[in-house]
């Protein structure tokens, strides 16, 4: 997902999406931990799943015995709008007064397997759709807080309460506002439907097996992020393409048009600039164009952020070169989160500043950079010790992407940065020195690398445009004793400069 071109989100399924969150399984309870007050469940995983009493719900009993029932029912008759609820268990109970005759069980996939642990479980079933969210065994209504105006609040809940079906609740999303009561009654119908479907799969099932699956990648990322700032969905796939646009057709039929297919030749991730961002954006060092940089650290515990001024120095207050840094660095942050969905808890190291109001406005722009993301998170203001405390919820294993590659010069002995960054690497170091008033620079460089700078005539060559660009003339040499992405300045004394 792109904002302003600029890369926010890498979405990525396998081959072989289980036990994706939001995924039904009908599992078996194997074992009960008192101590944790938890449950291990058998859900077909290669490690039993993880259910903790505050995940059971307030209706788990209702749920117990509609599993029941679904599985053993004959007569496919079984009408969900008369079941009999059965009371709520409460809040402080044991998880061996529930789940003591180690039951099959209906459970939702809360968090996906992570690392060495297996899938975290949920008993508070809920099947999101467009503008709702349905919640069986209860008939509470509730409205998206987000939704500030207290008339549309009211409008919202006449209308859902006036055609819910009995035993369902309803939490009424942010994207409902303003919508008409057709269109809100067409998505309650197709939960309601979806719940239906769910019932028929339960009749003589076996646990552990898969009730239903989460839609596809595609339909569950349009359905929760589809807003009114998309302007364009380019698609690559054929059949992905005409999918999506029945499906935007169905949930937004004024946003049909701006689905387009990509069919131009080149990868799509090269022709949007991606694959560029991609290389540039992870690993452990990630560098911003003034020159900050900073350096990521994962750790079993919780990952770590420290963030370095490098060559920065636009003014001579170090006070303010620290605020001005760490506010650059603070955007970048907050994007990094969303981009590899690092969860758990994250300490970032700001550069030490000693003003309290400075260190407030650091703190304000993380909330303010942060609030685009829908993951919850938690940020504590800068402690004594220059260190911001960030915890931000975990559901499914971070995005790691390897972007070294294997050196063309020791034939994959070692490591080397993205070779297609290198020019930008030149550019930025260039800006640098020729700020700092050094003149009649040369760059050494590998004679390959210096026949791709030099091609061309004028704005075609990236000597030429570097020269209209900084009006000074950069000397380029070949020297076939560098590897390929080795460069060097020396000034007009030939000497080498140090950066």
């Amino acid at each position: 997902m792109l904002e302003d071109k600029k890369l926010v989100e890498l979405h990525h399924e396998s081959g072989n999406p289980n036990f994706a969150v939001g995924d039904l399984y009908l599992g078996k309870v194997k074992k009960l931990i008192p101590g944790l007050n938890a449950a291990f469940v058998d859900v077909g995983f290669e490690k039993d799943a993880f259910l903790h009493y505050t995940d059971l719900s307030p209706y788990i009993r209702s749920i117990l015995k509609f599993t029941q029932q679904a599985i053993t029912d004959k007569s496919e008759t079984f009408d969900f709008a008369k079941f009999k609820n059965e009371p709520e268990i409460i809040k402080t109970g044991k998880i061996t007064e529930v789940l003591g005759g180690k039951p099959n069980i209906l459970v939702q996939i809360l968090k996906e397997p992570i690392s060495s642990k297996g899938p975290r479980l949920s008993c508070e079933i809920s099947l999101p759709g467009r503008f709702i969210v349905i919640t069986p065994f209860n008939n509470v209504v509730a409205v998206s807080k987000k939704i500030h105006s207290s008339e549309e609040r009211k409008r919202l809940q006449k209308i859902v309460e006036a055609i819910k079906p009995h035993n369902f609740g309803v939490i009424v999303r942010t994207a409902a506002e303003g919508k008409k009561t057709a269109e809100l009654h067409e998505d309650l119908t197709t939960l309601v439907n979806t719940w239906k479907t769910i019932q028929e799969n339960l009749r003589n099932s076996q646990a552990p097996q898969k009730i239903l699956s989460e839609q596809t990648k595609t339909t569950s990322i349009l359905r929760d992020l589809l807003n009114e700032s998309f302007n364009r969905i380019v698609i690559n796939d054929k059949n992905i393409y005409t999918d999506t646009k029945t499906y935007i057709q169905k949930i937004a039929p004024e946003k049909q048009d701006i689905v387009t297919y990509y069919h131009n030749g080149a990868p799509i991730f090269d022709h949007f600039g991606i694959t560029r961002q991609v290389k540039a954006s992870f690993g452990k060092t990630v560098n911003l164009d003034s020159g900050v940089y900073l350096i990521i650290e994962a750790t079993e515990a919780l990952h770590v952020i420290d963030v370095n001024s490098g060559y920065k120095s636009s003014s001579n207050n170090q006070e303010q070169n620290a605020l001005a840094s760490n506010l650059e660095a603070a955007a970048e942050i907050a994007r990094q989160l969303r981009l590899r969905d690092l969860g758990g808890i994250i300490i970032i190291d700001f550069i030490d500043m000693k003003l309290p109001e400075n260190k407030k406005n650091v703190y304000e722009a993380m909330e303010k950079f942060m609030a685009q993301d829908r993951a919850k998170h938690t940020i504590l203001p800068i402690s004594k010790f220059g260190l911001m405390q960030i915890t931000r919820q975990r559901v499914k294993p971070e995005i790691t992407i390897s972007v070294a590659e294997d050196c063309p010069a020791c034939k994959g002995t070692g490591k080397i940065g993205a070779s297609m960054l290198i020019v930008e690497d030149i550019e930025k170091n260039l800006l640098y020195l020729l700020n700092h008033q050094h003149k009649g620079l040369t760059i050494r460089i590998h004679p390959i690398l210096h026949s791709y700078l030099t091609k061309g005539w004028f704005l075609r060559s990236r000597q030429w445009q570097w020269y209209f660009k900084y009006k000074k003339w950069i000397k380029l040499r070949a020297d076939s004793n560098y590897h390929l992405t080795e460069y060097r300045f020396f000034d007009a004394n030939d000497e080498e400069i140090k950066l």
